[in-house]
């Protein structure tokens, strides 16, 4: 089976970013690396990822590898300034599942949206009576190199095309 529209997609990868300034790019450096222990698994149409991310692993089949650059255009884009937030440090209290030392710059916060999806920003600055978040993507700004191989490619459930994402159940 080959990965295509309607297919669960299961990668291994290592990820590597690098950041172009001045017109000197950095040398790439590791991220994230997902193993067969964690790999990491889509739908493939349906998952919110970059689109030429999915377009260069489209066709390929089970025990294929990978490596590619997506650009910062092709990834996430640059930081978006509206994303840059600042909110009253109290929204963020002990009874809402917050500690202080999570209210540190540089933490990743986790947090829900009005439709009670998962997201997070990053805290730039704790001015004392509020922070200073970001909601732009982590990658935001960041060449994206991939390489790693594909170790599943399966049709996706008829539940999973309706919900648009894979069923805890058929998780490694």
């Amino acid at each position: 089976m080959v990965i295509k529209a309607g297919t669960v997609v299961g990668l291994t990868y290592e990820l590597k970013i690098s950041k172009e300034a001045d017109e000197i790019e950095s040398a790439p450096f590791s991220v994230e690396v997902r193993d067969e222990e964690d790999p990491f698994q889509f739908l493939f149409g349906q998952s919110g990822l970059p689109e030429k991310f999915e377009e260069l692993l489209e066709g390929k089949k089970l025990q294929d590898e990978f490596s590619f650059t997506l650009t910062t255009a092709e990834a996430y884009g640059e930081a978006d300034e509206e994303l840059l937030v600042t909110m009253p440090v109290e929204q963020f209290s002990k009874e809402r599942g917050f500690s202080p030392s999570m209210l540190e710059e540089g933490n990743f916060l986790p947090l829900v949206d009005e439709n009670g999806y998962p997201m997070q920003a990053k805290v730039l600055k704790n001015m004392g009576e509020e922070l200073l978040l970001d909601f732009n993507h982590p990658l935001v700004g960041f060449d994206l190199h991939f390489e790693g191989k594909v170790i599943e490619v399966r049709k996706a459930t008829k539940k999973e095309i309706e919900q648009g994402h894979l069923e805890e159940e058929n998780r490694n």
